[in-house]
């Protein structure tokens, strides 16, 4: 080590450029381990950067999978809609089909019956006869012979009634 006159043989020259070189060392030392601490510090921020990515990304795939299969659904709804739809103005058709049919046809077919029954009953035709020959029901062959047979079918009509 150094002694004390050793010290003060050295100039101060000697002296300031000694104290230089210690503090461009600690300097240097202190760069360094600044530096390398930097340097982890970025590498972890790196990492979890990376891994939030990973994360985000196997969320949109969820989100895209889940994105894709509702599509699919929609794609599959509107075919039933349009089905139903289909559906629904074959149906409606029929129905007016069927309505025009029942509105016309009863005219034609069950007038000219109860025409044949009005005939039958001012004839003096029994309950039963209009009932076999023209398709009425009892009430309705016991309206008809109410409405439009003599009078004295008609007493009897209501008596037979009476009776049963």
């Amino acid at each position: 080590m150094l002694q004390l006159s050793q010290l003060s043989s050295l100039s101060l020259d000697q002296v300031l450029l000694g104290g230089r070189a210690v503090f461009l060392v600690f300097c240097f030392v202190l760069a360094t381990v600044a530096f390398t601490r930097w340097r982890r510090a970025s590498e972890r921020t790196t990492e979890l950067f990376f891994e939030q990515n990973t994360a985000l990304l196997k969320r949109l795939y969820a989100v895209e999978e889940q994105l894709v299969a509702s599509q699919a659904q929609l794609t599959e709804v509107r075919q039933s809609i349009s089905t139903v739809s289909t559906l629904t103005s074959e149906l409606a058709e029929r129905l007016e089909d069927s309505e025009q049919r029942r509105t016309s046809a009863p005219a034609a077919t069950t007038a000219p019956s109860y025409q044949i029954a009005i005939r039958l009953a001012r004839g003096g035709a029994s309950r039963e006869e209009l009932m076999s020959s023209c398709g009425l029901s009892r009430q309705e062959a016991e309206l008809v012979q109410r409405l439009h047979a003599p009078a004295r079918a008609t007493l009897n009509t209501t008596r037979l009634a009476a009776a049963s």
